[in-house]
C-alpha cells in the first residue's frame, strides 16, 4: 500500500528537495464488532512482511471509492459497500517519495473473504492492533483505532 523505504517517524520533516511523487492510495478499514482485517505483505514485496489495511493506488479517472472497492475485488475477492472516509494521512518516507492515504470504513461486502495477494489476513481486536508490525504510514490511525479515537 505504500512506496519503498521506511522513515523515522510519522510525518517527516522537510528535507532540502521536495517529495519527487505524491501517490495516492486508499485504504479499507474493514470493521466487525471490535475486529479490524488486518493484511501481512508477502516475503516478495516492497517492506515485506508488513501488516497494512487493504486497499492501494487510484488509478487515473478513478474516485477514492471506486479505486477501493476495485482493490477489495482483486486483493480479497468481496463486493464491498464503501463506507464514509473517516481519516486522512500524508507521509513522506525517507527516500522523499510521499503517499496521501484515504481511509474509508467498511462494514458491508458481499462474497467471502478471499486471500489472493497477501501472505496472512487477519480480524485483530482494535486493542491489539499495535502489537502488529505495520507500516510506519498506518502508525498513527493504529494509535487512533486501538485508543478508541476512530470508529
Amino acid at each position: 500500500m505504500s512506496g519503498a523505504g521506511e522513515s523515522s517517524g510519522a510525518l517527516a520533516a522537510p528535507s532540502a528537495q521536495p517529495a519527487t511523487t505524491t501517490k495516492q492510495v486508499v485504504a479499507a478499514l474493514l470493521v466487525r464488532d471490535d475486529e479490524i482485517l488486518c493484511c501481512q505483505r508477502t516475503e516478495h514485496q516492497p517492506l515485506a512482511l508488513k501488516w497494512e489495511f487493504p486497499g492501494g493506488k487510484i488509478e487515473p479517472g478513478e474516485t477514492p471509492q471506486q479505486a477501493l472497492r476495485r482493490e477489495l475485488e482483486e486483493e480479497l475477492g468481496i463486493d464491498a459497500e464503501i463506507g464514509a472516509q473517516v481519516a486522512q494521512v500524508r507521509h513522506t518516507y525517507l527516500n522523499a517519495n510521499s503517499v496521501e492515504l484515504h481511509f474509508f470504513r467498511v462494514e458491508k461486502y458481499r462474497g467471502e473473504l478471499d486471500n489472493r495477494i497477501f501472505r496472512n489476513i487477519r480480524w485483530v481486536h482494535r486493542e491489539n492492533l499495535p502489537q502488529l508490525d505495520f507500516l510506519d504510514a498506518d502508525r498513527e490511525i493504529i494509535r487512533r483505532l486501538a485508543s478508541g479515537e476512530l470508529l
